[in-house]
């Protein structure tokens, strides 16, 4: 399995997924589209606000292509912007999946759904990861550093599910599970959930 994630790549080029690992890819590619506009972000998030016309009976409708102006051609573009980023970023298996989506919104929630599962199957998942940071302990064989590591990737986890606990409260949860021996240790490594 691949665990290289696009690791180093042109920051003009939204990062690549291969299939492997969607949550660091998720977190990379929020970051890419936020970071060129947070309007092409917005649309993937929220939809498209389509250009609609108030017929003579009073019933909205969609507004045919043909009436389109320039506002409702440029909220047409930035639609199609967001779909050509998120296209370019993933893998062929991936482009069939979503190929029959016409908005950015749809292709980001099927990818949503085909990796991280419905609602149920996320609830099931935080519930689950909760409990393993509730009841993490420090293994026998292990040193504070996988320790901590292993910490982390739950953190990393529950955060990618929308989860998240307090600094001091992850501290408190290293300091409480692990070994007396090892205590010195976890001081410096505290401060890296602490640091920015």
């Amino acid at each position: 399995m691949n665990t290289n994630v696009g690791e180093s790549q042109n920051i003009s080029k939204p990062p690549f997924f291969d299939g492997n690992i969607y949550g660091h890819w998720k977190a990379k590619m929020t970051i890419f589209i936020q970071s060129l506009d947070y309007n092409l972000w917005d649309l993937v998030v929220d939809g498209p606000n389509l250009p609609t016309v108030t017929l003579e009976n009073g019933v909205v409708v969609p507004k045919p292509r043909n009436l389109y102006d320039d506002n409702d051609r440029r909220r047409d573009q930035i639609n199609s912007k967001a779909k050509h980023i998120i296209i370019y970023a993933i893998n062929s298996n991936d482009f069939n999946r979503i190929s029959s989506c016409i908005f950015a919104k749809e292709i980001w929630d099927r990818l949503e759904v085909t990796y991280e599962g419905t609602n149920q199957v996320k609830e099931a998942k935080n519930s689950m990861l909760v409990q393993e940071y509730e009841m993490f302990t420090m293994n026998e064989t292990e040193d504070i550093k996988s320790m901590f590591c292993r910490f982390i990737n739950i953190i990393n986890a529950l955060q990618a599910l929308d989860k998240t606990y307090s600094n001091s409260e992850m501290v408190r949860i290293v300091c409480i599970t692990s070994k007396e021996s090892q205590r010195p240790s976890i001081r410096g490594s505290s401060r890296v959930i602490n640091d920015p």
